[in-house]
């Protein structure tokens, strides 16, 4: 290309021009545009880069036909459409780990806040008021915090708290009892954490699985006197359901810098509580960290576009041209095969092996090895995760990444085998490509079967007695929910059996619980590739 042109559509350091137009990037700022006013203008550029304002629509990418790369100046991606960006061939990199201080930091002041009644104390002060027994608060020293999520800034948090004096529990999925035991962590279950916790604190993506994760059920089990602390995301708590508990006095208190709808209605019922207070989406406003993801941005886009080195991409692994066309499948199927693996095992993950048989053994596989790193850890850990900062994630966790190849000519098809080591037990996937190169699951847990891994799938464990699989379709039947393949194996006449079922919905809880009710089928795990 003869000019490169990169358009800053939001509000951000001055230092992100400065970075660009050193490499010889004609730089344009341009903030606050419609979306119709963005989409006229949009086909000029080769760079976008954006925080939080400006969204990234199939409608804008459409437009954008000279468009190389979105840089993203944090780490949500949620105003950015990867899928269609991903399909016109549009690099989309983030700063995974810019707010992790600031954003931690902001999490801790809204829980000593919470503690000794801040806000409400300066609001009535403020007021003319002078009520010192009115805003008695509780001291953190001593107190059980319980974290929900140990990565970044989860473990930033920590050592905040441990500074404080704080008894730390913590739930996190990638965390090893080894690793947590180093960072002077008790590794607990979810239930250990309400149950226990005179302080939760969450940092956690929202997900499928964690959207709602507390609400009126989980509540129920929490101590009276329990204070909430949310600066992960919207969604993670049912709010009408904190609002009746902080309403009657069975959550002591709660801060929220996120809600599921942002900007909040000022006619939220959470705002008209005292002991509710809150921030406007504040976790990473500081100048500093403003400061450090507005460079980090501009100098990947740097990278990308002038020397062709693609760093943080979230939708983009680091392949050579010359061997794109044959690994790039393989890419596929190893971070499907990982994500398959990520919603079935259980247990603190403490290492994984990547198996090659056949001739790919021979090939340089570090992106696929990635690929299948970064299928395990999104499930839970979602936009923080992409195929560059996926191996320093499971550094950072303690995870042991094993990489083994075999090379043997007369294995007609490539195969890879993925096993994690959790909680004690081994867990294991193979796959493969089959001659039209669509992937496929070969055998899972030791049994053999043949399963398109896409979509919607239910994975069932049962011994192998006779009318199993017709109640499998007759539950499904009766509830409407449309089978699409069904795939079945067993290590042994009678002995243990599989059953992988592709339907073409998400399958309700209610349906779930009858299937399990099933008296041959031993476990229901739903997953989604």
């Amino acid at each position: 290309m003869s000019e490169i042109r990169v358009l800053v559509s939001d509000k951000m350091s001055p230092k992100v021009v400065d970075i660009l137009s050193r490499e010889g990037i004609k730089v344009d700022v341009s903030t606050g545009n419609s979306p119709e006013e963005l989409a006229k203008i949009i086909g000029d550029y080769h760079g976008l880069v954006v925080r939080s304002a400006t969204k990234a629509t199939p409608e804008i990418l459409a437009h954008a036909k000279n468009l190389k790369v979105i840089g993203r100046a944090g780490s949500g991606l949620d105003n950015v459409n990867l899928p269609e960006a991903s399909k016109r061939g549009v690099v989309v990199m983030n700063t995974p780990g810019g707010n992790t201080v600031t954003t931690a930091e902001h999490a801790f002041s809204l829980l000593c806040s919470l503690a000794r009644n801040i806000p409400q104390a300066t609001a009535s002060l403020k007021a003319g008021q002078w009520e010192k027994n009115k805003f008695m608060g509780v001291e953190l020293y001593g107190k059980t915090l319980g974290v929900v999520g140990a990565g970044q800034i989860g473990s930033h948090v920590i050592t905040l708290a441990q500074g404080f004096g704080m008894h730390v529990i913590a739930f996190d999925p990638f965390l090893s009892p080894e690793r947590a035991e180093k960072q002077g962590i008790e590794l607990v279950g979810l239930d250990e954490i309400y149950r226990r916790s005179d302080f939760i604190t969450l940092h956690t993506p929202l997900t499928p699985e964690t959207k709602g994760m507390i609400g009126k059920d989980t509540i129920a089990r929490m101590k009276p006197d329990v204070r909430i602390v949310n600066c992960a995301r919207g969604g993670l708590v049912n709010e009408q359901d904190l609002y009746e508990a902080l309403k009657e006095g069975r959550v002591a208190g709660a801060a929220f810098d996120v809600f599921e709808q942002e900007p909040v209605d000022p006619a939220h019922p959470l705002l008209t509580l005292d002991n509710f207070i809150c921030s406007p989406h504040l976790g990473a406003s500081t100048h500093e960290a403003q400061e450090s993801v507005a460079v980090a941005v501009a100098e990947q886009i740097a990278d990308y576009l002038v020397r062709g080195v693609i760093r943080n991409a979230v939708n983009f692994p680091s392949i050579s041209p010359d061997l794109a066309p044959l690994l790039t499948p393989y890419v596929s199927l190893a971070e499907k095969l990982g994500g398959a693996l990520a919603q079935v095992y259980e247990g603190g993950l403490e290492k994984v092996t990547v198996d090659y048989r056949g001739k790919l053994a021979d090939l340089n596989l570090a992106p696929v090895t990635i690929a299948a790193i970064k299928g395990l850890l999104a499930p839970i850990l979602n936009d923080t995760v992409n195929h560059v900062n996926a191996p320093v994630i499971a550094k950072e966790r303690g995870i042991e990444v094993v990489e083994v190849k075999e090379a043997d000519a007369d294995v007609r098809a490539s195969t890879i085998t993925i096993t994690v080591e959790a909680g004690g037990k081994s867990t294991r996937v193979i796959g493969l490509l089959t001659s039209a190169g669509a992937p496929r699951i070969v055998e899972l847990n030791e049994i053999l079967v043949e399963v398109v891994p896409e979509g919607h799938m239910l994975i069932l464990s049962n011994t192998d007695v006779p009318g199993v699989i017709g109640q499998i379709g007759t539950v499904l039947g009766e509830n409407r929910i449309n089978i699409a393949l069904m795939n079945f194996g067993r290590d042994k006449p009678g002995g243990r059996a599989i059953a992988v079922v592709n339907v073409d919905e998400e399958v309700p809880d209610a349906v779930l619980d009858q299937l399990r009710a099933v008296p041959a089928i031993l476990t229901v795990k739903q997953i989604f590739l």
